[in-house]
């Protein structure tokens, strides 16, 4: 007989039971039913809905419930559908009929909801604790190579030259714009949704604050209709995610070609990487190959969700069933991925010469030379065209800036003295850029320190929320 089995007249069809059973994957929410559970129940023991010793009762039972699901003993049964129902069948074959007053003043609509949150709200936290790890490795890597210099690049094509530890503390600094969306959608989703019963409240005089208060939620939600039928937490969830798998696609993808004979400009930890079964020579970033390709599954989460929300009518809908195994799979991915981008960078061996190499070997400097003219009087359209020219002549003659003669440069411009020379180097260049935000190793000390600040705010928030 089914918990709500009283009004129905014949079992349900085996099809219909294994088509619309959670339990498979809603069985993840085991912990956080019980811990809203137990809030519950001592709010109705507090408000004299139920006597305190049966409350005392159902809360021993399930404090044992707990147990028994933590160690694999309990064995949770498709024909119970889901979570909740199967909690509260394990506690009433635990305590007998009175578990049976646990539902009291509440519906699997709002229980629900409550369940998600709770999950979320740790997610959240966990998050943001693997991106600060993943941050504090990018900051090591920065610290260690604060005179590595490399090709910076637009279009793919040789820019002009940065600092490595610049181009680390980018990923810093999009991986925090990460840490204080999460921060942010943890505001919205700390909200109490229990006590709205299926969607109208209940009749049973609750107290929705004091459950908020045990519960840590800042406070309640609002409107019972709203309460069970929002999910906009999870699709903001689902989107800062999506933003996240990003940020660590586009990083996969440098570390990917960075890693190639092509430009040697990294090695990755053996430990990260694997061989080939025919190529005995080879040695493959699965790893950020593999987070690169996990970003669809991410984005198609997050889809998934506004499509399944984009006609439903308010309140609770079965629709709603499919809200949480692509949440939970979004959020193990994430995990998996940062875990492994903590250490992976961490433990990545940086080729300083090979990037300083590729640096001598182009024409990055040629907007300094541009800049050089331009000072001297030169008009920076006039300036530009000269450089054009220059670099135009070095390339029929298989040569770069730094390998012309200053009688050569004459022959260009009569403005160009001995100066130059120094002013094309690829340190004078980066040194060059020290405005606010820029590459110059007094810039990058400044955004090290910036990052050491937030860093340690993370750490702070993440104490007071967990």
């Amino acid at each position: 007989m089914k918990l709500w089995g009283g009004r129905f007249t014949k079992p349900t069809n085996q099809l219909v039971e294994e088509y619309t059973a959670s339990i498979p994957f809603d069985k993840k929410l085991a912990h956080y039913d019980i811990q809203g559970s137990l809030a519950h129940v001592k709010m109705l023991k507090k408000c004299s809905i139920i006597p305190a010793q049966d409350a005392e009762r159902i809360e021993e039972g399930l404090q044992k419930v707990a147990a028994s699901i933590e160690n694999g003993e309990a064995e949770l049964q498709q024909e119970h559908e889901d979570i909740h129902m199967n909690v509260e069948k394990l506690l009433i074959d635990e305590i007998g009929p009175v578990g049976g007053k646990l539902h009291t003043g509440r519906s699997r609509n709002d229980q629900v909801a409550l369940d998600m949150r709770l999950y979320l709200r740790d997610t959240c936290t966990d998050l943001i604790q693997l991106l600060t790890d993943v941050q504090t490795s990018l900051c090591k890597q920065a610290e260690g190579n604060l005179d590595t210099i490399l090709p910076g690049y637009t279009h793919l094509q040789r820019a002009q030259p940065v600092l490595f530890s610049q181009h680390m503390l980018a990923y810093v600094f999009m991986f925090q714009r990460d840490v204080e969306r999460l921060q942010d959608s943890f505001k919205r989703i700390n909200k109490l949704p229990l006590g709205a019963g299926a969607l109208a409240g209940t009749t049973f005089p609750i107290n929705r604050e004091y459950v908020a208060e045990e519960l840590s939620f800042f406070g309640i939600c609002e409107n019972s209709l709203d309460a069970v039928s929002d999910r906009d937490f999870v699709v903001e969830f689902l989107a800062d995610a999506s933003l996240i798998a990003m940020h660590l696609s586009r990083m996969s993808e440098e570390l990917v070609q960075w890693s190639s004979a092509e430009f040697d400009f990294i090695e990755l930890d053996d430990a990260f990487c694997t061989g080939s079964s025919m190529m005995p020579q080879k040695k493959n970033p699965d790893v950020p190959e593999l987070v690169r390709g996990k970003t669809g599954r991410v984005y198609g989460h997050l889809h998934g969700m506004l499509t399944m929300l984009k006609g439903l009518p308010l309140a609770y809908n079965k629709d709603m069933q499919e809200d949480k195994e692509g949440m939970f799979d979004t959020a193990e991915t994430l995990r998996g991925a940062l875990a492994l981008f903590a250490s992976m960078v961490e433990t990545m061996h940086v080729k300083k010469d090979t990037m300083y190499q590729a640096v001598r070997a182009d024409y990055s400097n040629a907007t300094d030379l541009a800049d050089y003219l331009t000072g001297k009087g030169m008009t920076f359209r006039q300036s530009h065209e000269t450089v054009g020219s220059i670099v135009l002549h070095c390339i029929h003659h298989d040569k770069y800036l730094l390998d012309m003669t200053l009688e050569e440069f004459h022959t260009f411009s009569d403005l160009i003295d001995e100066k130059i020379f120094e002013v094309l180097k690829p340190e004078t260049i980066v040194n060059a850029r020290s405005s606010a935000g820029g590459t110059a190793r007094k810039s990058v000390q400044e955004q090290l320190t910036k990052a050491d600040a937030f860093l340690h705010d993370n750490q702070i928030w993440i104490r007071n929320h967990s």
